[in-house]
């Protein structure tokens, strides 16, 4: 209880949190000021009244020997300098409060800054165990400080329902603050799990665009590391071939970088200026597949092609998961066999699925230029995207050759 605020005495203070901060804030010396000039204040006029420095008359309201009076004022007095430091001092404030309710008028003020103060910022049972025991202290009050205007009982009834009317208010900001509170709560973490959801979402799609970097940029890499190597083993070919080599070199990195431009553009997606057409997504369709083909046989590959369905009745989105398994299909062998002859197959029906198949002969000895570089997880992308497509894909070898067979469904259209 030594942080407590006591921020009760301005609208404000429906809407603030319940814990003061460590330092006072400007807020907290207004609200400050304001307790003491009521408390202390309040505490200076009213034993000055009874003694009747003003008029020079005792007053009659209250009638008690002028002994009590001073004691009054005094301890009324240091309760009253004492609400400067009642977020750190609250319960032994409260306790000399309760006391003084016994017989205390000049502090009238300061007793109800404190018990509002313990209303508020303490738990139910403590509330009504402390108002009980504040409605208590008037019997003895009625009794030391008699009212002239009133009877004993009217002076004790009156004693209660101030108890009660400033319990029931303390409570009523105790409940506003913790609803705003659970308010405030619950919207740091809708706010935390939509921020949550947006990582995620862009995790996603950094791992969607950099699965298809690959598939798309690794095809058009492949074949410049062939063309080249063949370059460099071959210095002394006729210049038409050198001249033939470089061309295909020079098209390929030009259809590469147009590649990556494509790629990059899906990162660019929703933010391109109005003025610049959206770049369109790299997401060629199954129909592409003998372009594809042809385009590994002009850099120099055998590929055998054996399509026993027709590519434009494929759905699109199957479409491009299988275009995309047999463009890493071609690139795996051209990198791990090269010269060796592929065979890749299409084939399946509308309702009983797509199938593909690629194989390719293992190679024997030792080949005759450096490997072509790669990142080892095309296979394992293939078989994430097959996944996620609702098939599936398996790949491995029987000792001869190597096998990658992948089905993907091609639901009945409606």
């Amino acid at each position: 209880m030594g942080t407590v605020e006591m921020s009760w005495l301005l609208p404000a203070a429906l809407s603030a949190e319940p814990d003061a901060p460590p330092r006072r804030s400007t807020r907290d010396w207004v609200i400050d000021t304001v307790c003491f000039v009521l408390g202390f204040g309040f505490t200076v006029l009213a034993t000055a009244d009874l003694l009747g420095w003003h008029t020079g008359v005792v007053r009659e309201w209250h009638p008690t020997d002028s002994w009590m009076i001073w004691l009054d004022g005094v301890l009324s007095g240091i309760a009253g300098i004492g609400l400067w430091w009642r977020r750190r001092f609250l319960w032994p404030l409260a306790t000399l409060a309760l006391v003084l309710s016994a017989f205390s008028v000049a502090g009238a003020f300061t007793l109800l800054i404190l018990m509002l103060t313990v209303a508020v910022h303490c738990p139910f049972r403590v509330l009504a165990g402390y108002a009980a025991a504040a409605a208590a202290t008037n019997l003895i009050f009625a009794a030391a400080r008699p009212d002239s205007a009133g009877s004993y009982w009217e002076t004790v009834w009156w004693g209660v329902m101030i108890v009660v009317i400033i319990s029931l208010w303390g409570m009523v900001v105790r409940a506003r603050r913790e609803l705003v509170a659970s308010w405030r709560d619950r919207a740091a973490r809708a706010e935390a799990e939509q921020q949550l959801r947006v990582e995620q979402a862009r995790t996603l799609e950094r791992t969607r665009i950099a699965r298809e970097m690959h598939d798309v940029l690794a095809h058009r890499i492949s074949l410049l590391s062939l063309h080249a190597g063949a370059l460099e083993f071959r210095p002394d070919a006729p210049p038409a071939e050198i001249a033939g080599a470089a061309s295909v070199v020079r098209a390929t990195a030009h259809q590469a970088l147009q590649d990556l431009r494509e790629v990059i553009g899906v990162l660019r997606a929703g933010q391109v200026d109005d003025a610049e057409p959206a770049p369109e997504r790299p997401q060629p369709t199954l129909s592409a597949l003998p372009a594809l083909v042809d385009e590994a046989r002009l850099a120099g590959d055998r590929v055998a092609l054996d399509i026993r369905v027709d590519l434009g009745e494929v759905p699109a989105g199957t479409g491009r998961t299988a275009y995309r398994i047999v463009q890493e299909g071609l690139t795996n062998a051209r990198k791990h066999a090269p010269s060796a002859v592929v065979r890749v197959t299409v084939g399946g029906a509308c309702g009983a699925g797509l199938h593909i198949e690629i194989v390719n002969p293992l190679p024997v000895g030792v080949p005759g230029g450096p490997p072509i570089p790669g990142t080892g997880v095309g296979l394992i992308g293939l078989a994430e995207r097959a996944s996620l497509a609702g098939g599936h894909l398996t790949h491995g070898s029987d000792g001869a050759t190597f096998r990658l067979t992948a089905d993907l469904p091609w639901p009945v259209s409606r």
